[in-house]
């Protein structure tokens, strides 16, 4: 009650903040008669201007009130588009590096060139992150009409871009792009081998847009990069053929609350007598235990047509927020290989870990972050905890008049889908356009068999084509428009309403279920009521709706029985209403933990990445590798040597010691050791450190491309056989917790101990390739008459001494490799006694 009285006096924490920026804003309009009097070659010159002062020290909110005023005069003569007072607001919010909760039709993507023009002026890159690349290329194109006008560039990054045109797109003032794409482009990154081929910058600002879709619904999915293992697929055909022989609730029990599935007693048996095998939980065949798990869920938990399509030949996954197809995403861990045995496609090998990164973690290296979206409010807290993002709710150009309805509630799908249809035909025939949004690919297609019986005349929008997408969401407010799509399909794009269609009441929205989260609902329903604009909303349920039957039955469901409710009838109930949300907060706060767990991994992985990738940046950058070299030899061997510091060292630890010396540095095998003894400490290190020498001297000029190399190639290879042991040691570390252990300090602890073994295995490595290299350096004018920069070639680990190099002379005249062998063969030198060189 207190806290009612003091918000009622004083405004809520967001009313006060807005109140704060209502003198800025006043600031910024001071200046519009200033900026409407420049000529169109002064807005450059005013940029550069800016430019270098900020390069002086100037700091960027001194600016704000005058480049946001320069912007909107810009934005006028480019696009004959003036921000409002709300957009400005929106503006200043993003550039404060927080959440702008600004409505459908607000006008968030003219509101974002405002904070994007002001940090552009840093000179560091500016990224505005959009859901696909639709919007990206849209956007890049359409606010990139404003930059340009005052003389920054701009660069997109779409699918398919070389690394020249990527490395130019990210040296541009401004960045559009997917999350996906600027993710991968840090990933792939960070697997280069020269530092002039890395294509990112430094982060330095991003503006997410839909920022609850990309930071909350798409943050449940890692981003991976991966290569094929060796595994063989057949196996997964002989588990397919397996499944239909087990039966549900006798051989396996499923929980679709967290899509997992287990076998019981008698189901392990089963699959031992199919198998022949003794014992399925036996270490050797824990595979067959895997695979068969896979394939339960495969058949059992994933839906043709809601998780996936199959398409030529291909499994898809569907994005189960937006009803997207993700083309070249794949579920890891089997079960996509498990899903193509079961739609008999052909089966992809299994594919190896090679990099891989949360959104989370990705998205909080930038040094300032912001997002917009018209729905963000819900998971406040959430955003506030994993990326330290306030939301700040900015106030609607024009008031909000959209009638929203209560539920309608059914006993059973047919009653509602009948309902629905007749609604959808009702509103049809008066006239006024619908639109219809539903949760999978499979809804919408129940929904258009209906309406086809009803004679009505509609649009199908699956999203799979994000031109299609947005052509037909913007004609959606169209006279006598019937539209169904999945919640998300379109969005981005505004929904303008055609002639006549205000006096009919506006865009009706139909939900055929609700979603998981509120969120969800609340952008269907955003999709009408823009800028002042009438409109309608009503969800339609069922008592065997999934969220219904998994998370809110039994109490639902007694009401309804106490409520009367016959076949065919509905009811209109706030009491079951209020049953429903809390059914979606218990969703909410469930998959909440799902990404708060998913981080808290990735989390001991994200410091182990940063020290690796930090150690890449280095080596690429150094010119001088010598002394990191060095220090590798010094903690190798110090190491080596640990068996001769007891008290008492006998033969076999000498044994042991010079086997070390000559398995990692050659030392007594390739390289001879001086009267065949084991040197002291400090004269291993001295060893060694000759070998290298001379390799050195071998190389010449080009010993630091040569050290580089094996560096990288070393902290690669054993950075992907230890992402491979994380993979591992994450799969089975929930099974601690029997143990009265906690999973994730158990995960920390064992996770460091593999990171410790891997960073002592790439000097092991580093420094065996160095030591046994073969160097052969051949000279391009051999073959060829045009003078060339030397090349070179690599050969590994020798098993045999090599002899001391010495001066190459040459006895006789010189052989070119077209010419006729020496010998007397008849053959070409390169095919004959050439071919040995």
């Amino acid at each position: 009650m207190f806290q009612f009285i003091i918000k009622k006096v004083i405004g809520s924490k967001n009313e006060r903040y807005i109140k704060k920026l209502n003198p800025l804003v006043t600031k910024i309009n001071g200046h519009e008669e200033q900026m409407r009097a420049l000529r169109d070659d002064d807005f450059p010159v005013k940029i550069r201007e800016w430019k270098e002062q900020v390069a002086n020290g100037r700091l960027l909110d001194d600016l704000l009130p005058e480049t946001f005023a320069l912007v909107r005069e810009a934005s006028w003569r480019a696009l004959q588009m003036r921000h409002f007072d709300a957009q400005l607001i929106g503006g200043v919010v993003l550039h404060h590096g927080k959440i702008a909760e600004m409505k459908t039709g607000e006008g968030k993507t003219l509101a974002a060139t405002l904070p994007v023009v002001l940090n552009a002026l840093a000179g560091k890159g500016v990224h505005v992150v959009t859901v696909n690349d639709y919007l990206a290329r849209r956007d890049s194109e359409w606010m990139g009409q404003i930059y340009r006008f005052l003389g920054l560039d701009v660069g997109v990054i779409l699918h398919g871009l070389t690394d020249p045109e990527r490395q130019a797109s990210y040296n541009a003032d401004v960045t559009y792009g997917t999350n996906n794409e600027f993710g991968f482009d840090y990933l792939r990154d960070n697997m280069k081998f020269h530092i002039q081929h890395l294509v990112q910058r430094d982060l330095f600002f991003a503006i997410v847009d839909e920022v609850d879709s990309i930071l909350i619904d798409e943050a449940r999915t890692p981003l991976i990069i991966s290569g094929p293992a060796e595994d063989s697929t057949g196996l997964y055909v002989q588990i397919n053929a397996l499944i239909p022989k087990l039966q549900k609730e006798r051989d396996f029990t499923v929980d679709e609350k967290v899509r997992a599935i287990l076998l019981t007693e008698e189901g392990v048996g089963r699959c031992e007598e199919l198998l022949g095998l003794e014992n399925l939980y036996d270490p050797k065949n824990i595979r067959f235990q895997h695979h068969i798990l896979q394939a339960l869920k495969a058949h059992h938990i994933f839906k043709r047509d809601v998780d996936y399509i199959v398409n030529e030949g291909q499994v898809v996954i569907v994005d189960e927020f937006t009803g997207r197809t993700m083309p070249g995403r794949r579920y890891s861990d089997g079960l996509h290989q498990a899903l193509e045995a079961k739609e008999f496609v052909k089966i992809q090998a299994e594919n190896q870990t090679l990099a891989s990164i949360t959104f989370q973690n990705y998205f909080r290296m930038y040094d300032k972050l912001a997002g917009m979206t018209g729905t963000a409010d819900t998971e406040a807290v959430e955003f506030k905890e994993i990326y330290n993002l306030d939301v700040s709710a900015v106030p609607t150009h024009r008031p909000m008049v959209r009638e929203d309805h209560p539920d309608m509630i059914y006993k059973s799908q047919d009653d509602k889908y009948k309902a629905i249809a007749q609604d959808i035909h009702d509103l049809h025939v008066k006239g006024q356009p619908v639109l219809v949004g539903t949760v999978s690919i499979e809804k919408s297609e129940i929904v258009s068999k209906l309406l086809k019986r009803h004679d009505v005349p509609h649009s199908v929008l699956n999203a799979k084509n994000h031109e299609k997408e947005a052509e037909i969401v913007a004609s959606a407010g169209h006279r006598g428009q019937v539209t169904i799509a999945t919640n998300m399909a379109g969005r981005g794009t505004d929904i303008v309403l055609g002639e006549g269609v205000v006096d009919l009441g506006g865009l009706h929205i139909i939900g055929t279920e609700r979603h998981e989260s509120r969120r969800i609902d609340n952008q269907l329903r955003g999709r009408s009521g823009r800028q002042g604009d009438p409109g309608s909303s009503r969800f339609y349920l069922a008592l065997d709706d999934d969220l219904l039957r998994l998370f809110g039955s039994d109490k639902i469901a007694g009401l309804m029985g106490r409520l009367g409710l016959e076949e065919g009838e509905a009811i209109e109930n706030r009491m079951v209403s209020r049953a429903i949300e809390n059914a979606q907060r218990k969703v909410e706060a469930h998959n909440f933990e799902i990404r708060k767990q998913l981080l808290d991994f990735d989390n001991v992985m994200n410091q182990q990445r940063e020290v690796i990738y930090t150690q890449r940046r280095e080596i690429m950058a150094n010119k001088e590798l010598e002394e990191m070299v060095e220090a590798f030899v010094e903690d190798l061997v110090e190491d080596i040597y640990t068996p001769l510091k007891s008290k008492e060292p006998d033969e076999e630890a000498r044994q042991e010691v010079r086997g070390r010396l000559g398995e990692v540095f050659g030392l007594g095998r390739v390289h001879p050791l001086p009267d065949d003894k084991l040197p002291n400490e400090d004269g291993a290190v001295e060893q060694v450190n000759a070998v290298l020498e001379r390799l050195k001297a071998d190389a010449g000029h080009h010993y630091q491309e040569i050290l580089r190399y094996f560096l990288l190639d070393s902290l690669d290879r054993d950075w992907k056989e230890h992402l491979l042991n994380m993979d591992g040691l994450r799969e089975g570390i929930g099974l601690r917790g029997y143990g009265q252990k906690d999973p994730k300090q158990e995960y920390k602890r064992e996770g460091f101990e593999l990171f410790q073994t891997m960073l002592h295995l790439i000097k092991e490595h580093t420094l065996r390739n160095l030591c046994h290299l073969k160097l052969n350096i051949v000279r391009e004018e051999q073959f060829q008459h045009e003078e060339k920069p030397q090349r070179l070639q690599y050969s590994g680990a020798e098993k045999e001494a090599a002899p001391a190099k010495q001066p190459v002379r040459r006895d006789q005249p010189k052989v070119g490799r077209n010419d006729p062998c020496p010998c007397g063969s008849g053959r070409k030198h390169k095919k004959c006694c050439g071919a040995a060189g």
